[in-house]
């Protein structure tokens, strides 16, 4: 698998359960989630600016995309949660299935982020993303076209102690004929 493929294979509107351990708080939380990811061009407004946000040519990116979320939580009385995000993955010339991967806001913390991902062997693929004060380690792998699993480590800044372990299982909804 390649980011191409990954991201093509990616590309629909899911429904998520999510099973966190927040460690931290001794804590359990379910989260049920609507994911909609959608490609952008190139050229698309949104992936110039963050491109040029970081100092990085738009034409070494591929496969751009936005991916947007409305979730609820049942952790007390906690309101729902949305937003939407444009990523970018920028292939590693010298190295094959690696490179980074630009996000308008990230996962562990409210800001932009850059993260290193490659793909395993098996074709998993594994994002890991340093944030001011903590670390974030994203595995992402299909279990057949409309099902993909994700198991996300929220780590201390140093990337020594565990703070939040999740596990989701996505199933992308197909339209009714």
């Amino acid at each position: 698998m390649d980011i191409q493929e990954f991201v093509c294979n990616s590309i629909g509107n899911w429904r998520s359960q999510r099973s966190a351990h927040h460690l931290a708080f001794g804590h359990f939380e379910a989260v049920q989630s609507e994911i909609d990811i959608t490609s952008l061009s190139i050229d698309a407004p949104e992936v110039i600016e963050l491109c040029k946000a970081n100092d990085v040519d738009p034409q070494t990116a591929v496969s751009p995309f936005r991916m947007a979320w409305e979730g609820q939580s049942d952790w007390e009385d906690s309101e729902a949660v949305k937003g939407n995000c444009v990523l970018i993955p920028i292939p590693d010339s010298d190295r094959p299935n690696c490179g980074k991967l630009l996000r308008e806001r990230g996962y562990a913390e409210e800001m932009p982020a850059i993260g290193e991902y490659s793909f395993t062997d098996d074709g998993t693929f594994v994002l890991i993303t340093s944030y001011d004060r903590a670390a974030a380690e994203e595995k992402i792998w299909f279990v057949n076209p409309n099902l993909r699993c994700r198991v996300s480590l929220i780590k201390t800044n140093t990337g020594t102690g565990v703070i939040t372990a999740s596990f989701s299982s996505e199933i992308r909804q197909t339209p009714k004929s």
